[in-house]
């Protein structure tokens, strides 16, 4: 399949992920931030928990949320769970043309570990499946009662899996699982805990039967797990377009403070919709400042003085460029998949070289994202005589 039609279909599967998941990330930022600005009013049905006035668009809207459920419910009850679905279904679409399909370029790094695409694949699903197995278990055994222990648990579980993703694929195939692996338990959340729960006690009230309390609080603990991991699930999936994140030699560190960084901001827009003061959620806010600055530090760059010393001239570059870089970056690609230059990026001079300088060096200096899946081993010797002499240009 020519290159032009492989872009189209990607970039037409990415629109519509990004569609859907708008539609989901915005009803669950709604339904949580409207749980927690439920008050208690003088007068209130029968059954009620609290109500919440809303203004929005130029009008008002009433809204009440049941302890359990009304004695009876309108034909027209509306379901959210389709936003859900369809993100996951159409990242996965993503997943298959953009990592499996292209595995020895996007997932497979021989310098991590030499793999067929077909046991990547493997391990790409079976890890998924795995880790929402554990992660149901944990929410399920006596962990789950604790909902401070649970969080830590969750933490755990997914920086652990981070640490596996970053020593069987590429950076940018370790990163991106993450953020898979994380959008698969939000979305069987909802697919396998929210909305059978939700069935569940609309077949008791159909038959005048009291549902079990039980099965809306589960919904809940999920519901709560799906919003606290939206932010980190976000940052994870655009990670592979910056490769000081997925370059990184301990990946799953940079996972863990994404994590607390999202998670953290999450926490405070939670607590301030239901109405905390100010002084009590505060300590959010420097908690995630003080994992950004640790981000930063992290992924730092090497000092221009550590190449200093890096004997290297005009051939020795030409020579590296013309080995690893111009089988893609020339008019006329060479390499399977691409009818024109990645980003119109052309290196087949040292002025070009040059002229791309800061992509280059963040590239395949600082990172290692490109050449992509080293086919052509590039050697780390080669990278820092590449940095050497650009940053003496």
């Amino acid at each position: 399949m020519s290159a032009f039609i492989v872009d189209w279909l990607n970039l037409l599967i990415r629109w519509a992920h990004l569609v859907v998941g708008i539609g989901w990330i915005g009803t669950s930022f709604y339904f949580i931030a409207l749980d927690l600005s439920l008050r208690k009013r003088e007068r209130m049905r029968e059954g009620v928990y609290g109500t919440a006035w809303e203004v929005h668009g130029g009008g008002f809207y009433h809204v009440e949320k049941f302890t359990v459920a009304p004695t009876d419910l309108p034909p027209d009850l509306l379901w959210y769970k389709w936003e859900a679905y369809l993100t996951w279904a159409t990242g996965f679409l993503l997943l298959v043309v953009q990592y499996y399909w292209k595995a020895e370029s996007y997932l497979i790094h021989p310098g991590v570990l030499r793999l067929l695409p077909s046991q990547a694949f493997v391990l790409s699903v079976g890890s998924l499946i795995l880790g929402w197995l554990i992660y149901d278990y944990l929410c399920k055994s006596r962990i789950g009662r604790n909902p401070m222990l649970l969080a830590v648990a969750v933490f755990v579980l997914i920086v652990a899996f981070a640490w596996f993703f970053s020593q069987v694929f590429s950076g940018r195939g370790a990163l991106i699982h993450v953020g898979a692996f994380v959008g698969t338990i939000m979305a069987v959340n909802v697919f396998g805990i929210i909305v059978p729960n939700q069935k569940k006690i609309v077949a008791a009230l159909l038959v005048h039967k009291a549902p079990d309390p039980r099965l809306g609080a589960v919904g809940k603990q999920r519901s709560v797990h799906n919003n606290y991991l939206t932010l980190p699930v976000l940052m994870l999936m655009v990670s592979g377009h910056y490769p000081m994140l997925t370059s990184h030699p301990q990946a799953w560190l940079v996972v863990a403070l994404i994590i607390v960084m999202g998670a953290s901001v999450r926490h405070f827009f939670n607590r301030h919709d239901a109405g905390d003061p100010l002084h009590k959620i505060a300590w959010t806010l420097p908690v995630a400042l003080l994992a950004l600055v640790a981000s930063l530090y992290a992924t730092a760059p090497r000092s221009a003085a550590s190449y200093a010393d890096i004997a290297v001239t005009d051939d020795d570059v030409f020579r590296i460029v013309g080995s690893h870089c111009v089988m893609c970056h020339t008019q006329f690609p060479a390499r399977e998949g691409f009818d024109a230059p990645p980003k119109g990026v052309v290196l087949g001079t040292l002025d070009e070289v040059l002229r791309h300088k800061d992509a280059v060096l963040a590239q395949a200096v600082f990172g290692n994202a490109m050449p992509l899946g080293n086919e052509n081993g590039m050697t780390q010797a080669e990278r820092d005589q590449l940095g050497a002499w650009l940053l003496k240009h």
